[in-house]
């Protein structure tokens, strides 16, 4: 693999590889549902601490019982210890550092009134994990945040450096936190990068694991992947779809697009119909939907 082993790129002989089938995505109501409608003492005492805490206090309009009840749930099950400050704010969620069992972690707190709900849809519609999926907001959020479970899930079995994925209840993500004692890790558009030749290698072979393991990132760019600790990382695969979606191709042609822009700002000879050519080649197992 020659120098992209500088930037963490993973042996395939180390990995497991990813099987057939999807996994069906269940959207309906989850223990945090049952939690909020019984709100017991010590429920209602968990979310109150929460909405007095300052990381969350901004959040309140937005959070519903549910939400607060799944953040308690994540804590019950020992997968969150105590939280700490945001790492990112978006439209869609919002991100917290987070003590888990032996680890930090990270938090991410999907907002159920998303203003991009019908983007959402967008990527959803045409998955086939998420076939019959009603237009509940509710469902189109639970049905992401697990989506983006499933999507890290698959990707590491592939080979490619995300974040490891925890756990997830509701619309609350669980997954490795990304970063050291200063700070989240900082996002590749972020960062001088010595080697641009070796990082565009890995990223290149990232995206062919991904198409192999039949999946397209569908929003990539150097504002969706990091540099840690002499490694890429790949985040927010959340709106990752399968390569038997309708606009899948679309999806990875802007993907090659934003990658081969960017190294080609960094100085290569980066081409992105010659990109797309080397993700595609060769085709992805047919038998995976």
């Amino acid at each position: 693999m020659g120098q992209e082993a500088e930037y963490g790129l993973v042996d395939l002989e180390e990995v497991e590889t990813p099987g057939d089938e999807w996994e069906e995505i269940d959207v309906s109501d989850t223990e945090a549902d049952r939690i909020a409608r019984k709100r017991d003492r010590e429920f209602e005492q968990f979310e109150e601490r929460i909405k007095d805490a300052d990381q969350f206090k901004v959040e309140q309009s937005v959070f519903d019982d549910a939400t607060f009840a799944a953040l308690y749930k994540l804590v019950q099950d020992g997968y969150v210890e105590a939280f700490g400050g945001p790492l990112s704010t978006g439209k869609e969620a919002n991100v917290y550092h987070a003590l888990g069992d032996d680890r930090e972690v990270a938090v991410k707190v999907y907002r159920i009134n998303a203003s991009n709900f019908r983007q959402m849809r967008d990527y959803l519609e045409g998955d086939p994990r998420f076939e019959g999926l009603g237009g509940k907001k509710k469902d189109v959020v639970l049905a992401w945040t697990k989506k983006e479970l499933a999507n890290l899930d698959r990707a590491r079995k592939a080979g490619v450096r995300v974040p490891e994925p925890i756990a997830a209840e509701r619309n609350v993500l669980v997954m490795e936190y990304i970063g050291n004692e200063e700070g989240r890790a900082r996002r590749l558009g972020e960062v001088h990068i010595e080697n641009p030749e070796t990082a565009y290698g890995v990223m290149r072979e990232y995206m062919r694991r991904l198409y192999a393991a039949g999946i397209v990132h569908g929003d990539l760019s150097e504002y969706n992947v990091v540099f840690d600790e002499g490694q890429l990382v790949i985040i927010d695969v959340g709106q990752a779809v399968t390569v038997h979606h309708p606009n899948s191709r679309d999806f990875l042609e802007r993907d090659c697009e934003n990658v081969a822009s960017f190294f080609a700002r960094q100085g290569l000879d980066a081409d992105p119909d010659e990109l797309l050519e080397f993700v595609t080649s060769p085709e992805p197992d047919p038998s995976r939907d």
